[in-house]
């Protein structure tokens, strides 16, 4: 009878590639007397190239964003074809909302941040290899904060809402039944939106959204 003792168990091929020997050699560690993987080491893009060439692709591979021979995207774009359609991660100290973009448009996998409690770095790498794309919770966060900040006019989600309805002419009474709000909150929001865009009354409001993009 076979128990759950004598079922095999799947081991993960972790390939971590970081020129730090701390982050390495602590990561190793956990994930494979901790988390049950198998994690090889390279120090640099090179040489993480030439094991993935020599022993094919691995479960998982996790780059450093900033070691030799990475070469930022480059080197990303290079792995995920050398992994043959396998997740490709990138580890990093800490990313801009734009780069975490770039990053994840680019093919990866996920973001690792090397900040990340041990726990949750074995959680991430299982996570991916379960087919899914992993950024970590503080990394989406800044992502939203930037895209309000770099939006024209500063607006919010809701008051962008509001602005859309304006510009098809509709009264804040059908933008309240529409939006489902009081008629008293779609009047703040359009009073908000005027101020924020320097126009004087919701027609000016719209004419201005239209000239910078908004809209």
């Amino acid at each position: 009878m076979t128990t759950l003792s004598t079922l095999d168990v799947e081991h993960i091929r972790v390939l971590l590639a970081d020129d730090h020997c701390m982050i390495t050699d602590m990561f190793q560690m956990f994930l494979a007397n901790t988390a049950g993987m198998q994690v090889d080491i390279a120090t640099s893009f090179d040489e993480a190239a030439q094991i993935l060439h020599r022993e094919g692709s691995f479960d998982v591979v996790l780059l450093d964003l900033n070691m030799p021979g990475m070469n930022g995207l480059d080197g990303l774009k290079q792995a995920l074809k050398l992994n043959k359609g396998k997740p490709v991660a990138i580890l990093t100290g800490m990313t801009t909302p734009r780069m975490s973009r770039d990053i994840m448009d680019a093919g990866a996998a996920g973001i690792i941040l090397k900040t990340t409690p041990l726990r949750s770095l074995a959680n991430s790498i299982r996570f991916m290899h379960s087919g899914e794309r992993y950024l970590p919770m503080e990394l989406i966060k800044a992502q939203g904060r930037d895209d309000n900040a770099s939006r024209p006019g500063n607006l919010s989600n809701k008051e962008m809402d509001v602005l859309s309805h304006l510009a098809e002419g509709k009264s804040n009474k059908e933008i309240a039944k529409a939006l489902g709000l009081a008629e008293a909150t779609v009047k703040m929001h359009v009073n908000s939106i005027c101020r924020k865009i320097g126009a004087n009354n919701r027609t000016r409001a719209v004419l201005l959204s239209q000239e910078i993009g908004l809209i």
